[in-house]
């Protein structure tokens, strides 16, 4: 059995941003409504699949929204994977980017450092002006190596959260009248 994510409204409208001037199926999901659903679809493991439930009243589920609620969710989570793509494709150039700048900064550092040990010897003075571009050529590749090794997971993982919201399941039901 899939896990569900379930939503109370009392009208559809209230899932989708209201100054948002797109017809409803176009528009974008309510800031709360999408760190709710958001939030809830992170605690399901990533192979688990899952459903989205919306309770609204009998007069809602009727409505003209209500038949394009599915595919209103469906576009806004595949633009919001989409927009997240572009931002990890833009992360990974800005990568390759600092990794040149990186490399030939160490590069730079390190003929540096030797040219250093010929002109001037193995003395301390030496051998603190080495050291220091050497350590100068590495911190100039953090950056590069951070984002190649850790600052893409998270972007990755929420790509892959709204393409999992975007193929999900909506179910419509009538909400308790407790």
């Amino acid at each position: 059995m899939a896990s569900a994510i379930e939503v109370r409204v009392e009208k559809m409208t209230q899932l989708f941003d209201t100054l948002d001037p797109f017809p409803f199926r176009e528009r974008d999901l309510d800031q709360h409504a999408e760190e709710y659903i958001l939030g809830w679809a992170r605690e399901f493991p990533r192979n688990q699949p899952f459903k989205i439930i919306i309770h609204a009243p009998e007069a809602e589920l009727e409505s003209e929204h209500a038949d394009e609620v599915r595919e209103a969710l469906g576009r806004y989570f595949s633009y919001r994977s989409e927009v997240v793509g572009r931002d990890l494709n833009e992360l990974f150039r800005v990568g390759r980017q600092s990794l040149l700048i990186g490399i030939a900064v160490l590069v730079t550092c390190v003929l540096g450092a030797r040219a250093i040990t010929t002109a001037l010897g193995n003395d301390n003075v030496a051998g603190v002006m080495r050291e220091s571009l050497i350590i100068l050529g590495w911190v100039a590749n953090w950056k590069p190596i951070e984002i190649f090794l850790y600052d893409w997971w998270p972007l990755a993982r929420r790509r892959d959260l709204y393409r999992r919201l975007a193929a999900t399941d909506v179910e419509l039901r009538p909400a308790d009248r407790n």
